[in-house]
This record gives structure tokens, sequence and C-alpha cells, in this order.
């Protein structure tokens, strides 16, 4: 049985719980408090030393890093195939993976911050906004005339990018009008059936602002 430790706000766990309905696999969800209980149960802490989320248990084995959850589910779990076969297609995909992670999520934080309330300093909001559009270019040229990155079916590139960059047209700042096949992507997502599934609820995303505001002494 699979098990995922998840928070509907996190970003992270949501392209795994996302991942896990796309492939249609049964699975139970274990819902934590980002900020408090994965910080505080000694049940979580000895699944992930790190503290963080998610974490995926398959009849006992477990794995942290979402991104290697992806890669493990795609292999015992290969139909529907989520990454493509052409190497081109792969690298495309595998991109749109990595700079999401490594250059588009660190961007993104100040926003987070100022949707919730937070105050940003100004020259962090010009950095990042900066930064977004650099990456929003950079897919802008990746998705070419396919529906999906290097494929014409769901990859994990939606998967990893769709949960951060679907976010952006709420934090402000950022409109994927100007990027048309970025925003026609958008909109492909928005109507699957997993995507309406995984969004946070308007009471999650309150409960987060309200936890968010009260570390940060707001």
């Amino acid at each position: 049985m699979l098990t995922l430790y998840h928070a509907p706000m996190s970003a992270n766990s949501r392209r795994v719980w996302i991942t896990l309905l796309e492939k249609g696999l049964e699975f139970e969800l274990v819902e934590m408090q980002l900020g408090s209980e994965q910080f505080q149960q000694p049940e979580f802490l000895a699944l992930n030393p790190f503290h963080h989320i998610p974490v995926l248990l398959d009849d006992g084995f477990r794995i942290i890093e979402s991104l290697a959850i992806l890669d493990y589910l795609e292999a015992k779990y290969p139909i529907p195939a989520m990454l493509p076969s052409d190497a081109k297609d792969l690298a495309i995909v595998r991109m749109v993976q990595m700079v999401s992670v490594n250059e588009l999520l660190p961007a993104i934080q100040p926003l987070s911050f100022k949707m919730m309330g937070i105050a940003s300093d100004s020259e962090k909001i010009e950095q990042a906004l900066q930064q977004v559009n650099k990456v929003l270019t950079l897919f802008e040229s990746l998705l070419s005339d396919s529906p999906y990155f290097g494929s014409q079916h769901l990859t994990f590139a939606e998967v990893v990018a769709g949960t951060l960059i679907l976010w952006l047209p709420r934090m402000g700042d950022v409109a994927l009008d100007d990027y048309p096949k970025l925003n026609a992507w958008s909109d492909r997502l928005t109507q699957r059936q997993s995507w309406q599934m995984t969004h946070p609820s308007p009471e999650e995303f309150e409960a987060t602002k309200l936890r968010l505001q009260a570390r940060m002494g707001v």
C-alpha cells in the first residue's frame, strides 16, 4: 500500500499527489501541518530526519525527496508513461524539472511571502520578478508546438513546473498572458481532474497564511 505524507500547500508534495492520481494508483494520504507537525511528530522524524515533505511509503520502503519519488513511481508503475523515450524530449522534460526546482522555486519565495501578507524587500521582489520572467521565457521557447513539454501527453515537466507556475497569477506582478504558449498550457493543466482534486481550498490557504504570519511575527 502506498502512503503519502503531504501538505496541501506544498508544491513539492502536490507534484507527487498529482502523479499518483494520473497513474491511477491506490494510496493513502497523511496530511501534515507545515511548520509544526513535520518538526514534532516522532513518527515522521523517524521517516525523514530532514523534516521535509513529501515522504512516500511503499509496503515499508521509504522514499524521500519528491524528484526521487517521481522516478520511483515511473520505474515501478510505468503506465501511463510520464517520461518520454526520445533523447531530446527527455532532455526537455529534465531541463524543465531542474530549472523549476533550482531557479524558479527560489525566485518565487519572496513573491509567496508578499502573497501571504508578509512584507518583502522591494529590491528582492524586483530581482525575483526578473528571475521568474527569465524562466518563463525559456519555458515558452521549450513548449514549441507541443501541448506539453516534450510530449503530446502529460509528463513530469508539467507535474513539477505546473505546481509552481499556476500560482504566479495569484501572486500578482506576473502575467501569463505575456507568454501565450504557457498560458494555454496552464489552462490545459487546470482542466485536468488531478489538478482540481489537489488544488488547496481557500480554508487551507488561509490556515497556512495565518501559521506563516505567526511564525514570522506579523
